[in-house]
């Protein structure tokens, strides 16, 4: 009955959990491992202000309190997410009374990359003048969201996904501190391993979910097929804003680039699953018909534009297939850039370049003015030349070399394109020796 009185809830799993020393968290032995960087600063007596970048669940806040206490400084702790100049200004005065005691002090600002530019500004006088040690945590880039002032006063240290392996160490240590009545057989701990998805705070969540489901069920023994009954097991980890974004993007891409199909299937499944939307990955599937497999498959456009638009029309779980065999697709197809290579080499030149005329026999004639002084004069009708092609012509404003942009790979259609072209630079190399025909006088 005492329990009814009970003022004090229990502490999460993952609280009671918590490191007390550096020996004890599991994950980052390429920072805390002997004679690692962070491990190496732990024992040198002496801290210095960090950053410490990783996803979520991977031990940031509990690397921060440790480094307080082993060099028994102060705590204080800060929310981007809620605090604002009041909060910051009522850290600083705790710090300076911890400092009027004897004390130093570590401050610690979570998410720090929520923090505006003027927030992060603020905190520099502070941190120079030595009033706090700063510890920061991100789960985003710092090189874009950490102002440059405040990031060369502090060492980055990039902390990973925690592996199968550790989790299943957790695993075992919350059996052996917390659990100890709860039986998971290798099924449902790989299967927990597996949604925790790398984050040992979502693993110690979905530990908690299991003890109350199966005390609740009356089951002693929990295995794969419980969890999925009684869990509802969310789908991976997915920043839809963020690196993780923009790295699997990144990946989808150039597997595709790089012709494996297996690999571009995964990436693009994997963004599925974390809940990409559709929509954007058609657009971006679209991008790289265009820009990696161009002119050498042409077909590889209208498949990309076919699935983009199916898509559309069926929504999703139904019209992802369209998608996934586009993927398929452009991975196989034969792989083209010069389209893309020579586009970016045009805009660059007409970007730096001056503004040079149409030569007169391009020009437009639509009056009788403009006959008059010349415009369209002499122009050859293409149509009306041998091969359709009117050798020796030139389409370039006067006194521009041919530039070369477009280069046609020896892949796919691209190998004909570019036996076409070399036939006709043989047919304006004849036409130069024995001289062009005589221009016509139709516009």
């Amino acid at each position: 009955m005492s329990d009814l009185f009970q003022t004090q809830p229990a502490a999460p799993l993952a609280e009671a959990l918590r490191p007390a020393s550096l020996d004890e968290v599991i994950g980052q032995s390429h920072l805390i491992g002997e004679g690692r960087p962070l491990r190496l600063a732990f024992e040198s007596g002496k801290p210095h202000s960090m950053i410490l970048w990783g996803p979520p669940g991977v031990g940031k806040t509990t690397l921060a309190r440790l480094t307080a206490k082993a060099f028994q400084y102060e705590f204080i702790a800060l929310s981007a997410v809620f605090a604002g100049v009041k909060e910051i200004r009522a850290a600083m005065e705790q710090a300076e009374h911890n400092l009027a005691l004897g004390r130093k002090t570590i401050l610690f600002v979570d998410e720090i990359h929520r923090f505006n530019k003027s927030q992060q500004d603020g905190l520099l006088p502070f941190v120079e003048s030595g009033l706090v040690t700063f510890v920061g945590a991100t789960t985003e880039n710092p090189s874009f969201e950490v102002n440059s002032a405040l990031l060369s006063r502090a060492q980055v240290y990039v902390l990973q996904s925690l592996t199968d392996d550790e989790l299943r160490q957790l695993v075992a240590r919350a059996q052996a501190k917390v659990l100890k009545h709860l039986v998971l057989d290798a099924s449902a701990i790989d299967t927990l391993a597996g949604y925790a998805d790398g984050d040992a705070r979502r693993l110690l969540n979905l530990l908690e979910q299991t003890d109350t489901a199966a005390r609740a069920a009356g089951v002693e023994r929990v295995d794969a097929a419980f969890l999925e009954r009684a869990l509802t097991l969310n789908a991976r980890r997915f920043d839809k804003g963020g690196d993780n974004f923009y790295d699997q993007i990144s990946a989808l891409h150039k597997s595709v680039r790089g012709s494996s199909p297996d690999a571009a299937l995964y990436w693009f499944c994997r963004m599925l699953d974390g809940g990409a939307d559709g929509k954007y990955l058609a657009r971006r599937i679209v991008r790289m018909a265009w820009e990696d497999i161009g002119l050498a498959d042409p077909r590889a456009m209208q498949v990309a534009n076919d699935a983009a638009t199916t898509f559309e029309r069926l929504g999703s779980p139904e019209g992802e297939l369209a998608l996934a065999q586009a993927v398929l697709y452009l991975a196989v197809a034969p792989k083209s850039n010069a389209g893309y290579t020579a586009y970016n080499e045009a805009r660059a030149f007409v970007r730096r370049d001056k503004s040079r005329g149409v030569p007169v026999h391009l020009r437009n004639a639509p009056t009788q003015l403009m006959k008059e002084l010349g415009h369209g004069k002499a122009y050859r009708y293409a149509h009306d030349e041998p091969e359709g092609y009117a050798a020796g012509e030139t389409y370039l404003p006067e006194g521009m070399a041919a530039p070369g942009w477009y280069r046609p790979v020896d892949r796919g259609l691209e190998v004909k394109i570019a036996a076409k072209m070399t036939h006709l630079r043989e047919l304006d190399r004849l036409a130069d020796e024995s001289g062009p025909p005589p221009r016509s006088e139709n516009s």
